[in-house]
């Protein structure tokens, strides 16, 4: 038998019998010195790691990102030069589901990607909306534990919900889109994907410049209604799954073009809004987008779990030209991102194959859980720096210029003058009139069970939208009561 063929332990010994445990006698007792038993046994127990706390559920698959426009006034960034083919990964996913939840619910989709570069990974985790439910990080395990399960009914909660969006206006914007058509696109290749946060681009003359990322799909935008949805999902829980894999298996490979909004770091301290407001959107036509390039996705993962659930994406992860701006919830994910990884896949999770660079890597970070790779440092008496054995050394090449922000103070501040109806009624404003219909009709599905009191304080917000927002979703709550009485 070929060596490639033989069963072995995980220690490599080979395995001589795999269908029989070793008992004293013909029906037992099992023996300890099973240690095959054992080892199968104990691997088992230990095969699921934790779920992400969020973005749970996901599908995902390999690819390349190529640029085609030059932007090199922008930024000094290898990946992002004219002509530059990257090898990538991309996971998507829903926000509030666990590992086991249905893939066509109406929800925010995450929008991952690390490109493997030739100056380290540079990692995009953003999702397929350009906005989010809050601007400030304190808010954001607050608004998560109205997504989870009640402590006391262990069951999705409407009410807490729309308690905490009723409560936070500033979520208007985010709700409006995820109401929306949007907020059930049929299939992965389906959606656009942002980078939602401002960032930044600097260039080789130390220039720096805000950005939003934006990728937006070749396959066109296609969704479901919340009928078609349960449909679907009474066949199968796995359509997400299935349409992505099932395409890239078929040769038919999804594609997104990859453009920028850039503005000026002078422009930022003039604008009627605080520009790293992760609630607001950059006007296109004061910002206009520019073409760089095409992500395209061509090849499944070989190991689900290896290369999709292990993957491990955070903003933390930039490249020289590439950098962070004052956005408040960005600054925190930097963190909270880099250490839920930490907590779920070990302490080393960036050394994991799918994780690990593909250009050369030299730290001092050592020992630890899970450390496989020994020293990274070269010498092995290279063990802390600054040392007089060859170790590596900081490179100032890769120095960033200084973030140059300034402007009055209110306007960073999370609940004070903050115009929170504006952008919201114009995003409703340019709806057909069919999709608005279909935006009032999901709104008032997803008030069912609320208690009058909160869904009145969320028509009041809706009604500053644009009055014709909170009638139209009182007529389709109207609607859904007659239904009920007359199925009664």
């Amino acid at each position: 038998m070929a060596d490639s063929n033989r069963l072995t332990t995980t220690a490599g010994a080979p395995v001589p019998d795999n269908q029989n445990s070793i008992t004293a006698g013909a029906y037992g007792p099992v023996l300890l010195q099973d240690y095959q038993l054992v080892e199968k046994l104990a691997h088992q127990n230990r095969e699921r790691i934790p779920e992400r706390v969020v973005h749970a559920k996901g599908w995902g698959a390999h690819g390349i990102l190529k640029i085609t426009g030059d932007i090199s006034r922008y930024s000094k960034a290898s990946v992002l030069q004219a002509g530059k083919e990257t090898e990538m990964i991309a996971r998507f996913s829903t926000v509030a589901g666990e590992l086991g939840a249905a893939d066509h619910e109406r929800d925010v989709r995450g929008f991952a990607l690390k490109f493997y570069t030739d100056q380290g990974n540079w990692d995009l985790v953003g999702n397929n909306t350009p906005v989010f439910f809050l601007r400030d990080p304190y808010k954001f395990p607050d608004f998560i534990h109205t997504q989870k399960r009640h402590p006391r009914s262990n069951m999705r909660s409407p009410t807490a919900m729309w308690d905490y969006w009723s409560l936070s206006p500033e979520s208007l914007h985010q709700v409006t889109i995820l109401m929306s058509d949007r907020g059930l696109p049929k299939t992965p290749m389906n959606m656009n994907g942002y980078g939602s946060h401002t960032y930044s681009l600097w260039n080789d003359a130390g220039e720096r410049y805000w950005v939003k990322f934006h990728f937006k799909t070749m396959q066109g935008h296609e969704f479901y209604t919340n009928a078609e949805a349960a449909e679907i999902v009474g066949r199968t829980r796995e359509g997400y799954q299935e349409a992505l894999f099932g395409s890239i298996e078929a040769g038919e490979f999804p594609k997104w073009k990859f453009c920028i909004q850039v503005m000026d770091e002078a422009d930022a301290e003039n604008m009627p809004f605080n520009p790293f407001d992760l609630t607001k959107v950059w006007p296109h036509g004061d910002f206009p987008l520019i073409e760089v390039g095409e992500l395209e996705l061509n090849r499944n993962p070989d190991n689900y779990f290896a290369e999709i659930e292990q993957a491990a994406f955070s903003p933390s992860n930039i490249v020289p030209g590439i950098s962070f701006s004052p956005d408040k919830v960005l600054q925190s994910r930097i963190f909270s991102y880099a250490d839920a990884h930490r907590y779920r896949l070990g302490t080393h999770y960036e050394a994991l194959p799918v994780n690990r660079p593909k250009c050369p890597v030299s730290h001092y970070h050592k020992d630890g859980l899970m450390n496989f790779f020994g020293h990274s440092a070269g010498s092995p008496d290279a063990f802390y720096e600054p040392n007089s054995f060859g170790g590596p050394v900081q490179d100032e090449a890769a120095a960033e210029p200084p973030l140059r922000v300034s402007g009055d103070a209110a306007r960073y501040n999370h609940r004070v003058g903050n115009d929170d109806y504006s952008q919201p009624r114009a995003l409703h404003d340019l709806m057909t009139q069919e999709q608005r219909a279909r935006l009032y009709s999901n709104t008032a599905e997803a008030m069912q069970g609320v208690p009058q009191e909160i869904v009145d304080r969320a028509l009041g917000h809706y009604d500053k939208i644009n009055p014709a927002y909170g009638n139209g979703i009182r007529s389709a709550l109207a609607n859904l009561a007659g239904h009920r009485e007359a199925a009664e």
